[in-house]
């Protein structure tokens, strides 16, 4: 017996009269009993209905997958009304994923080669909705036979069918390249749009359709002009402009086919000016416009003075009211300022004024623009502007304006003292927001510049007695004091402010420092480290320094106690070598070997009095080797070393924690992508020829930064393998202060050394992992 059917009218009704979620569900579960039932029995003349409802029910999120066959038998139906339901439903409930779609191959195939231009629409609907590889294959040449059909609705269709099985099947693209030529010639829009849209597809999938279109070029330039000189048109205007869509379509398809052509972009010049000058800009729509122009002067070969026009224009846009018009300036504007400078400089004014937009993505894009506008001309205009939007700038974009003017000082800077002046100041407003490597940069900057310490120690000593908040700064100004505190105490200095300082005054400074809670480890380190460096250039009794290093002595921070107790033994044992192991650092000066700058960062903070072995990390004693080749289990540490062949025992966390003295073994490079640069040197200490020390040195020559760079290691299984903590997380660009870390591997089989290593980090705004073997390490690394 058949199911009394309701209508889909009713169905809705009862639906939005449910007064809570649970009578929702009562009653689709009690229409689809219904619809299940009228499935079994077969009623023909209802099936369109029932499956009408359950499409209904599908969109409101329940189950309806045992509608599927019910779709396939409306589209092979007679009927209009069950072919209309059907394909909808085949486009709502199938997909490529299920084998079931490919039932409706021949259904659709049939109603392609019928006459009726509703069901060929509906069939060809289907097709670029659900239709897979197989589908496509099967069908293409019905498809390719709809594109020459008399009637714009079938053709339209078609058009936009063959562009989804060009994306699904690259390879069918040379049977739409005949009809397209044709095509260009259609007086319909729809049709029109549809066939740029197909031919900028076959473009970028295949070198031979751009070469083959390359040569309607001059056709495309005539429709586009003749859409730019009519008139309006009540059809196809928007906002007084003619077919916006259709103009931005051909700018897009013209971008592709002059890009890198010399004459196609000659073709063009003409035309892109006309376009440029002539479309309105008071409505959306034609902004829509100038900028696809825009897009398409700066991707072709223009002519120069083009390129100067197509950036006024999005200078002009900086100063629109619409915020995502500004943003899209700033943005294209970010992408040409390597390739147009001296034409972007012109709207600088207009890029700093948009640095204090209230809106964060504005004020983001505002900032890099800025920074990338920064030369050796602008630097100290450029640096007040955004020192000035640093100290009122929102917390998340501070970390970027910090780096971004420590970096345009490091490569601009017009003297010394400017550069101090403006890392100080960075220090001073957002020190807890610079970079890592900030410390080191600024104590290598100072210590080169001889003829400055004198006012950089004041300069540093003034800042740190009003705020000792800023870690980065304090841990400066405490290596400074504590390396020139005889300048500091001399009063002597012509280019600052009369300023007297008392030893007792210093002392307290430091000791202040000590006892902050807001003192990291690291910062009481430096401080200590001053301290005993003071002991040597004061002139009066040593009594505090004493007392203050011996109470560390008991400090619950390993680094910090073991430093005491070594400056303790200084006083106590070795007080003959005190002056001399504390004497100031020689003078190194910027761009030498890679071994004197990461030695440099290491002395700024350690005295050479102390050699702290780092904390044995057991986490990082690991064989790697079986991760790398894919075996599950997890790692284990090493078991403890055995004794070396020649009876000593050797542990590895036994020896100091410096970086190796250059040796005679040769530096091998073993990585290099976009400007990355991995090095790795080689020292065997004499004492202990089971071990080897790896110096992993990483450079960056790029424009960008490196950061989040993270370095493991894997070696075999006879090894022991220690990573030491690496120097930062970031490599500069521009070659800036390289980042290093040393590997340890104990070797006492003396077997040939083979090495993994992991590379992640973020370049160019993605995230990267390599993976790697490197195998040609020199013979003197095991032998």
């Amino acid at each position: 017996m058949v199911v009394p059917s309701s209508k889909l009218q009713d169905l809705i009704e009862e639906i939005r009269g449910a007064k809570t979620q649970a009578q929702e569900r009562e009653v689709i579960q009690k229409e689809c009993a219904h619809i299940r039932a009228s499935f079994r029995d077969g009623d023909p003349l209802h099936r369109h209905r029932q499956l009408a409802k359950l499409l209904y029910v599908h969109m409101l999120g329940y189950p309806a997958h045992f509608g599927q066959m019910e779709c396939l038998k409306l589209i092979a139906s007679p009927r209009f009304t069950d072919k209309r339901v059907g394909y909808l439903g085949a486009m709502l409930l199938l997909d490529e994923r299920q084998d079931a779609h490919l039932l409706i191959t021949n259904s659709i195939k049939n109603d392609l080669s019928q006459g009726i231009q509703a069901v060929q629409g509906l069939a060809l609907c289907t097709l670029s909705t659900v239709g897979s590889a197989e589908m496509c294959r099967d069908l293409a040449t019905e498809v390719e036979k709809l594109l020459l059909q008399p009637g714009p609705y079938v053709r339209k269709k078609a058009v936009l069918t063959a562009v989804h099985i060009i994306r699904k099947v690259p390879e069918l693209s040379n049977i739409f390249l005949p009809p397209c030529a044709q095509l260009l010639h259609e007086r319909h829009h729809g049709v029109l749009l549809g066939t740029i849209t197909l031919i900028t597809e076959l473009c970028e999938r295949s070198p031979a359709a751009l070469k083959h279109f390359r040569k309607v070029v001059p056709q495309l330039v005539q429709i586009l002009w003749t859409l730019v000189t009519t008139g309006y048109s009540t059809e196809h205007s928007i906002s007084g402009v003619s077919d916006p869509f259709l103009q931005v379509q051909i700018l897009r398809l013209l971008r592709i086919l002059g890009r890198n052509h010399e004459e196609s972009s000659e073709t063009m010049n003409d035309l892109l000016a006309q376009v440029a000058t002539n479309t309105d800009t008071s409505r959306n729509a034609g902004n829509a416009v100038l900028f696809e122009t825009v897009l398409t002067i700066m991707d072709i070969r223009s002519v120069a003075g083009l390129r100067v026009l197509a950036v006024n224009i999005l200078g002009r846009f900086l100063l629109n009211s619409d915020k995502n018009i500004r943003y899209v300036a700033l943005t294209s504007l970010l992408r040409v300022v390597q390739s147009d400078h001296s034409a972007v400089q012109r709207h600088r004014p207009t890029v700093v004024e948009c640095l204090r937009e209230p809106d964060a993505s504005l004020s983001r894009r505002a900032l890099e623009l800025s920074l990338a506008l920064v030369n050796s001309s602008n630097v100290r205009a450029m640096t007040q502007e955004l020192q000035s939007f640093l100290e009122s700038c929102p917390p998340d974009l501070r970390a970027d304006c910090a780096s971004g003017i420590l970096l345009a000082a490091e490569r601009f800077a017009p003297t010394k003292r400017w550069h101090i002046d403006t890392i100080l100041r960075v220090l001073t407003m957002a020190g807890t927001h610079v970079r890592d490597d900030a410390v080191a940069n600024l104590t290598q900057l100072i210590g080169g510049a001889q003829e400055l310490h004198a006012y950089s120690v004041r300069r540093l000593y003034s800042a740190l007695a009003e705020d000792i908040s800023q870690q980065p700064l304090v841990q400066v100004a405490a290596w400074c004091i504590g390396e020139y505190g005889d300048l500091l105490l001399e009063g002597s200095c012509e280019e600052t402010e009369p300023l007297q300082v008392e030893e007792e005054e210093v002392l307290a400074l430091l000791e202040k420092v000590l006892q902050s809670h807001m003192s990291l480890p690291a910062t009481r380190g430096y401080a200590l480290t001053a301290l005993m460096k003071l002991s040597t250039r004061l002139r009066g009794d040593n009594n505090r320094i004493r007392q203050v290093v011996s109470v560390y002595g008991s400090c619950l921070d390993v680094e910090l106690q073991q430093r005491a107790v070594e400056y303790n033994a200084l006083f106590q044992k070795y007080d003959y070598m005190r002056a001399a192991i504390l004497e100031k650092m020689p003078l190194v000066e910027r761009g030498g070997t890679q071994d004197e700058e990461a030695k440099e960062s290491k002395e700024a903070q350690h005295s050479e009095a102390a050699v702290i072995p780092t904390e044995p990390q057991t986490s990082k004693l690991l064989d790697l080797l079986d991760l790398l080749d894919g075996t599950s289990g997890a790692a284990q540490p090493p078991p403890p070393l055995e004794p070396s062949s020649e009876g000593t025992s050797v542990h590895l966390l036994d020896l100091p924690c410096v970086s190796p003295a250059p040796a005679s073994i040769p530096n091998l490079k073993v990585f290099e992508r976009e400007g990355l640069q991995l090095t790795l040197s080689f020292v065997r200490p004499p004492g202990t020829p089971a071990l080897l020390l790896i110096m992993v040195t990483a450079i960056n020559t790029s424009e960008a930064d490196v950061t989040h760079f993270v370095c493991q290691a894997a070696v075999p299984k006879s090894f022991q393998l220690q990573l030491q903590a690496p120097s930062g997380d970031t490599v500069p660009a521009q070659g800036g202060l390289p980042m290093t870390q040393l590997l340890r591997i104990l070797n006492p089989k003396k077997a040939p050394l083979r090495l993994k290593l992991r590379l992640t980090y973020n370049h160019f705004g993605q995230s990267v992992q390599e993976i790697f073997e490197v195998n040609n390490l020199p013979v003197e690394t095991w032998q």
